[in-house]
């Protein structure tokens, strides 16, 4: 299992993330650029007292990222998503994609998906935050691969 970001704009949402990953033993990828400098203060005191960001990868674009991807299946969390999240299945080699937080995933990250999720939310809100949604899918993914027992 892997999480992944699309060009976070947030370095609070990448420092949550860091700690969801080591949290849960789930790697962490950053695809650039980001909206911010990643030696960014606030996002190294959201992580700080995680120490070393060993299962953490940076990659320079969208091309690096897919070109380092292993086996398993792509799954996009997107507002435009197909699938509700409560009716998916997920793999443990399965990579967990969420966009930039401003605008999402362009549509040739769509394209590139194996499969699209959406996170149901009440029908008048926007969106949850991005290291909310990460949370969300982390989790359940999680607890659906693990072994029974």
């Amino acid at each position: 299992m892997r999480l992944a970001l699309f060009q976070p704009a947030i370095p609070q949402n990448v420092g949550a993330c860091i700690r969801l990953s080591a949290c849960f033993g789930v790697e962490l990828h950053v695809i650039e650029p980001t909206g911010f400098r990643f030696d960014d203060r606030a996002m190294k005191r959201a992580a700080l007292d995680y120490g070393p960001l060993g299962h953490m990868t940076r990659h320079a674009d969208w091309d690096a990222f897919q070109a380092s991807r292993n086996t398993g299946r792509l799954v996009l969390f997107t507002t435009r998503g197909a699938t509700p999240l409560t009716q998916f299945r997920f793999h443990p080699d399965d990579t967990l994609l969420f966009g930039s937080e401003p605008t999402g995933a362009p549509e040739y990250v769509h394209e590139a998906a194996d499969a699209r999720v959406v996170i149901p939310i009440r029908a008048d809100a926007r969106s949850l935050n991005l290291s909310v949604s990460a949370g969300i899918a982390v989790w359940e993914a999680l607890r659906q691969i693990a072994p029974e027992g």
